[in-house]
């Protein structure tokens, strides 16, 4: 296995380097392949001039002579080529010596041990339309290149060659780079989640990546690594309080039959009324943990069907009319503009949400307290609102109001309770596709907003 490192450093460097490579190439054929035009072309106009300053000698002298064009002859041995001069019949009438030519300094330079093939063009010599004579020129190499030529072509391969070598020098230092730009934060990132992994839930990460994929993976292990710290607490305390609730009903049941085993406490209806009583509520808690259980499992059925939303609140709010009035509590129910909200959904369990909320903000209203429900609406939502002005829920609470048995302050804590009612209340809004929200302040109250999907 190779890190990501030096994956994205092999990758860059072979992309880089092939594309280097496929451009140099492209670039060095096309520019022989333009200069082998250039070349080929000077070389045709030479030709053409050669023959027509033959068809001027001709006119000139109106036959061919035995030193007709022979001053070309020192231009084409410095120009390296061989001229041949033939009348109409093709008989010779001067001709240069090629072996003169390849034995000549100049061509070792040019061509090197390589003399090349010895090939010639033969070209008609007309005088008003009529052939007079041919020139034969002939050169070692298809193009003849001056020792500026080869030196022009030499330089310019080297310039390409340099080029490469230093665009491969910056691609590696570029390549270096970027792979350490990408692999550090994403290095990071795997070490933090390998301690995660292994419980190390204080491990810290500073992330500061400015790319924003990366940004969001850093931020995202960050959250990750926040939740699963809360998690391990909340772990914790969710054992200690499940030990709490079960404790509480056995220490007492046991401490009451042992007293009444050694006759410090009568066997009488009272007492064992008593135990009864821890008993039962000793079994709500079981029978509550069962409940959260069913609505845990994905089989739960729920009885979906279009129901108003303000009768079934205004309905629970009845229900809690006696004991409001006994606590000394005030409960008022604002159904906006008197108009029916419908929604789909289950009435029963919808009924056992408002219930489990009303009972809460009865439970922790403060003496003479009040509780209000507002219903409204806007185009595609019906938000619930339930908000009373009890003790309200700490700041650093709040996060974990949802979670099972968490009752947070211990002044909320010693109020009679299971501690899972807002559990089963979350997990009820999560089937309808609603949401829930909490907004509370020490010592205020709490407002609690649900908001439904509106039935179209």
């Amino acid at each position: 296995m190779q890190s990501i490192r030096k994956k994205i450093l092999m990758f860059i460097l072979f992309s880089a380097l092939s594309s280097l490579i496929l451009s140099a190439l492209f670039v060095n054929i096309t520019i022989n392949n333009t200069f082998k035009r250039y070349m080929e072309g000077v070389q045709q106009k030479r030709d053409t001039r050669i023959v027509q300053y033959f068809q001027q000698v001709y006119k000139r002298d109106g036959k061919w002579k035995s030193n007709s064009g022979e001053e070309l002859m020192h231009e084409a041995y410095m120009s390296n080529y061989c001229i041949t001069l033939m009348d109409k019949n093709k008989d010779v009438i001067w001709s240069m010596n090629p072996y003169k030519i390849q034995a000549t300094m100049h061509m070792e330079n040019m061509m090197g041990s390589n003399k090349g093939i010895y090939t010639t063009k033969t070209y008609e010599i007309k005088n008003e339309d009529k052939i007079v004579g041919y020139v034969s020129l002939g050169q070692y190499s298809s193009l003849l290149l001056s020792e500026e030529d080869v030196k022009f072509k030499s330089e310019i391969n080297k310039s390409i060659l340099l080029s490469i070598i230093f665009t491969i020098l910056i691609t590696i230092i570029i390549s270096v780079y970027l792979s350490k730009e990408f692999s550090r934060p994403i290095k990071k990132v795997s070490d933090v989640s390998v301690e995660l992994s292994k419980g190390n839930y204080n491990v810290n990460y500073n992330g500061h990546s400015n790319i924003v994929e990366i940004r969001n993976l850093e931020d995202s292990i960050n959250d990750l690594r926040e939740k699963l710290k809360k998690q391990e607490v909340l772990r914790k305390r969710l054992v200690s309080d499940i030990s709490h609730e079960i404790r509480t009903p056995l220490n007492v049941l046991q401490n009451n039959l042992e007293a009444m085993v050694d006759g410090i406490f009568p066997i009488n209806n009272e007492n064992l009324n008593s135990l009864n009583d821890e008993v039962i509520r000793f079994g709500k808690l079981l029978d509550n943990l069962n409940v959260l259980k069913g609505f845990e499992e994905e089989g739960l059925a729920l009885n979906m069907e279009k129901i108003s939303l303000n009768g079934v609140i205004a309905s629970v709010i009845n229900d809690f009319t006696v004991t409001v009035e006994d606590k000394g509590l005030k409960i008022y129910f604002n159904e906006g503009n008197g108009k029916n909200y419908y929604i789909l959904g289950d009435e029963n369990k919808l009924k056992q949400v408002f219930i489990n909320l009303i009972s809460n903000s009865m439970k922790f209203a403060k003496d003479g307290g009040s509780i209000w429900v507002n219903i409204k609406e806007n185009k595609k939502h019906i938000i619930v609102e339930v908000i009373d002005n009890g003790i309200g829920i700490k700041k650093e609470d709040l996060p974990f109001i949802f979670e099972r048995l968490y009752r947070g302050d211990k002044s909320r804590h010693e109020r009679e309770g299971s501690g899972i009612g807002l559990t089963i209340v979350k997990k009820i809004i999560t089937l309808h596709s609603a949401s829930i929200n909490v907004e509370s302040q020490w010592e205020r109250g709490t407002k609690i907003i649900i908001i439904f999907k509106k039935l179209n």
